[in-house]
């Protein structure tokens, strides 16, 4: 419960917080745990002493709430998100050996991670950078070790699994920020278990022992997933399977080898596993060099896994060349045909020189790119990330160094079949670190529409994936917003319909607005609208219905001209507007089953840039329940005294249930007493007689309280033209704080009986 605040917020963003105390004896109220509700952006907190405030709940202890936000905004019916700036090159805390980044977005965070590749245990391994900053992300020193144990990542150079020479990862559809990588622990070769949300290692699963002779398991390629399963592929040439549900080891794995083994000579470590693997048309392929191999020296060759059958893939039981031998591969990657359906399997070989051999799925041999062809001598292609770009077009983007190679990037464009057009072939980076990236892989971001690239110098840079200019001039953001979401009374009507979007804090004539773009999809992802942008850089939405379409996600990629409105002080940003009332934050008390607790009461404060606030004061009477009703009971006597002096008010009597016979005569005035009670264990309210003899005995009383444990008596007399006359009376009332249009309750009836001669008569 809660008041309202009425002071109307300023326009720019700002930080404002809401607190609210459970006001009272800890006896009158009680919070009810996880029952706080915010409005999306808001931040709760809880308290157990009214002032010092944490981000868990703290339970039936908890003695005041707090909801805050960097970023009210006048009307509070807004959501926003950051625009990504254009990323400045910058060194990261890897010191070498980056290898491809991981892109994470959530909760408003852009982040890029890295695991050093080819590592060996105790180190530290894991870094992170806010792209929004271009710094290390909060939480350091980075890097941080990798464990096998679930838990914080930890501290120092004390990692207990080592990572793999070529590095692949696969994010767990099923739950966000989880990424599986392939591991190596002290006796056995897995998939290691990472959660970027949480900051936490999330588990390591073993799926072949090392060791072995003559061919050892030392390390693996991978990891692909195929069916809801993670699939790599140990130096030996067998395959190895976890399911990702259950996060155990496949039934029957190890699988037999489909391509020859690969750095597995007894002792020669963990880490230089030379081939990679894919997925297409349901199969798993892995390439496999012939580096330190107990068979000698083979040929690079591509094998097939077809996990229907957890067998060689029909067609591939003889390994498909893709090199001569003495050259080496590091990578295998899925083709397609210009209208973007796969239809083959790819590797790259290096050393004497760089070439490209393709097959289709059933293992013939096809055309394959020649963006290679002539490359100079030495020089390693890795896996590309292939992304389908803003002219829809689907591109392959390689990371390629070594030889005299410092550092480059190849595009296939296979919707066009050609070398990708306004991209140098191969395209430098001059600009950062001098053109020394040693490049090992790129993440695009469809959201900013920039490649992210990583490599062994540790220099983390963006890339234009059209020109290949550093940084990439680009920008954007994702909005989601369900105005649903900012209420939490269970009421209706509070929401009216979508208002816009804008940009905020960047200065529009910076921004390329025809050339940019902006999609509004709903919770599924089916694209309801792309509308255009306005010259002042917003976006109607009014046409969109949020009945129709109670979620909806504004995501905009936006051509910049320069970055010059992003600064260390200046954030541009996305806002999206709805029309509705007010948001709300709402939790719960227990009110206490003590029948003295007759009401609660509450009053919120708040605070934002222009300064203190304080809500009304909400008032709530407890009705009572079964158990804390009145006990009235009522007692009517009469006089038996010859004098009135002793029946009157304070009179001693005495007083009794019927007069002596004779004492009135035949004609008199009968004094009457009327005790009422209430033993509690709650007030009586509206307290009135029922006397229908004696209408001065209902008068004397009138309407009245009567408290808990409390007594009041009521004098009244009448003068008796018949005898004898019984007189009765009952006591009608309510419980205090009874709802309107509550019934009375009645009490029992109590008699008094005043005689003359008839009494004796009749005795």
């Amino acid at each position: 419960m809660g008041g309202r605040l009425h002071r109307q917020r300023v326009r720019d963003p700002a930080a404002a917080t809401i607190t609210d105390p459970i006001n009272g004896p800890s006896t009158a109220q009680t919070y009810v745990p996880d029952s706080l509700k915010v409005p999306p952006g808001w931040t709760p907190s809880w308290s157990t002493d009214g002032t010092t405030f944490q981000n868990t709940d703290t339970g039936t202890a908890t003695t005041a709430v707090r909801a805050g936000t960097p970023s009210a905004r006048q009307g509070g019916t807004s959501v926003s998100a950051n625009l990504l700036p254009p990323l400045q090159a910058v060194s990261t805390a890897t010191g070498g050996d980056g290898f491809t980044p991981i892109l994470y977005r959530a909760g408003g965070k852009v982040e890029a991670w890295n695991l050093f590749h080819h590592s060996n245990a105790p180190a530290a391994v894991i870094v992170c950078t806010d792209l929004t900053t271009g710094q290390a992300c909060a939480g350091g020193p980075w890097p941080k070790p990798l464990n096998a144990a679930p838990g914080p990542l930890g501290s120092g150079a004390t990692s207990d699994l080592s990572t793999n020479s070529l590095e692949q990862f696969v994010f767990d559809p099923d739950h966000s920020g989880v990424v599986y990588f392939p591991a190596v622990a002290a006796s056995t070769v897995g998939v290691g278990c990472l959660d970027l949300g949480a900051r936490a290692g999330c588990g390591y699963f073993p799926l072949i022992a090392r060791g072995g002779s003559p061919s050892s398991v030392n390390g693996m390629a991978g990891l692909v997933e195929q069916g809801g399963n993670l699939y790599g592929t140990a130096s030996t040439g067998q395959v190895l399977c976890l399911s990702m549900a259950s996060r155990t080891p496949c039934a029957g794995q190890p699988y037999a080898a489909i391509v020859p083994p690969n750095n597995d000579q007894p002792g020669a470590g963990h880490n230089e596993y030379f081939g990679s693997m894919t997925v297409a048309d349901g199969k798993v392929f892995a390439s496999s060099s012939p580096y330190n191999s107990s068979t000698g020296q083979h040929a690079p060759v591509l094998g097939c896994f077809d996990p229907a059958t957890k067998a060689e893939c029909t067609g591939w039981t003889t390994q498909r060349v893709v090199g001569a031998a003495g050259s080496d591969t590091y990578n295998a990657y899925v083709g397609y045909d210009t209208a973007g359906h796969a239809n083959r399997v790819c590797s790259t070989v290096t050393t004497p020189s760089m070439k490209t051999t393709c097959y289709d799925f059933g293992g013939t041999a096809v055309g394959a790119p020649t963006e290679f062809d002539g490359l100079p001598s030495g020089a390693q292609a890795f896996n590309p990330d292939t992304v389908t770009t803003p002219d829809g077009h689907l591109r392959s983007y390689f990371g390629v160094w070594g030889g005299s190679v410092a550092g480059a990037t190849v595009c296939h464009d296979w919707t066009a079949d050609a070398p990708c057009a306004g991209f140098p072939l191969p395209a430098t980076h001059p600009g950062v670190n001098g053109g020394a990236t040693r490049d090992y892989g790129y993440s695009y971001d469809t959201t900013s529409g920039c490649l992210f690239g990583l490599g062994d110098a540790g220099v983390l840079f963006s890339l234009d994936p059209g020109t290949a200019a550093s940084p990439c001039l680009h920008s954007g953001a994702s909005v989601k917003v369900t105005p649903s979401a900012f209420y939490c009374d269970g009421g209706t009507g509070h929401v009216r319909g979508y208002q816009n979007a804008r940009l905020e804090n960047i200065d529009v004539t910076h921004v390329d607005l025809a050339a940019s773009t902006a999609t509004v999809t709903d919770d599924n992802g089916t694209t309801i609208a792309t509308p255009s942008f306005a010259p002042d850089g917003t976006i109607d939405l009014s046409g969109i219905s949020a009945a129709a379409h109670p979620t909806i996600n504004v995501t905009t990629h936006l051509v910049l001209k320069n970055g010059g409105d992003f600064t260390g002080t200046n954030h541009p940003a996305l806002v999206v507007t709805y029309s509705g009332d007010a948001p709300q934050v709402c939790f719960k008390t227990k009110i206490s089953d003590t029948c003295t607790v007759t009401g609660v009461s509450n009053t919120a404060t708040g605070s934002d840039t222009t300064g203190d606030l304080t809500s009304n004061t909400v008032n709530l009477p407890i009705a009572p329940g079964p158990a804390c009703t009145p006990h009235v009971t009522v007692n009517k006597e009469i006089c038996s005294s010859t004098l009135a002096t002793k029946c009157g008010p304070g009179g001693s009597g005495p007083w009794v249930k019927q007069t002596p016979g004779g004492l009135l005569g035949l004609l008199g005035t009968a004094y009457w007493r009327i005790t009422v009670t209430n033993t509690g264990p709650v007030d009586a309210t509206n307290v009135t007689l029922n006397d229908h003899a004696e209408s001065s005995c209902e008068a004397a009383a009138g309407k009245f309280a009567l408290q808990a444990n409390q007594t009041k008596q009521f004098y009244c007399s009448t003068f008796l033209l018949v005898l004898p006359l019984k007189n009765t009376v009952t006591a009608s009332f309510l419980p205090a704080n009874s709802p309107p249009g509550t019934s009375p309750t009645t009490t029992q009836a109590s008699s008094a009986v005043a005689c003359g001669v008839l009494c004796i008569l009749t005795r």
